[in-house]
């Protein structure tokens, strides 16, 4: 499905990093894109959209899972 949407769509990279850091660091990647820091145990729509990418944090504020448009 992400191949339908517009510029970079996955940031493996920042896996491990702080999420405000890859919040910033996606939305500068791909303007068209919103990110979202989401903790780890949120329940969260399943719609797929390519205007989103959430990024799952743990407790610290650590990035948990790749975040890719969605």
């Amino acid at each position: 499905m992400s191949s339908e949407c517009r510029g970079k769509n996955r940031w493996p990279e920042l896996l491990g990093a702080q999420g405000t850091v890859a919040e910033a660091k996606i939305e500068r990647e791909n303007p068209s894109v919103d990110a979202q820091i989401v903790p780890e145990g949120s329940v969260v729509t399943a719609d797929f959209r390519c205007d989103r990418v959430r990024v799952w944090v743990d407790t610290d504020g650590i990035v948990t899972r790749v975040p890719s448009i969605g």
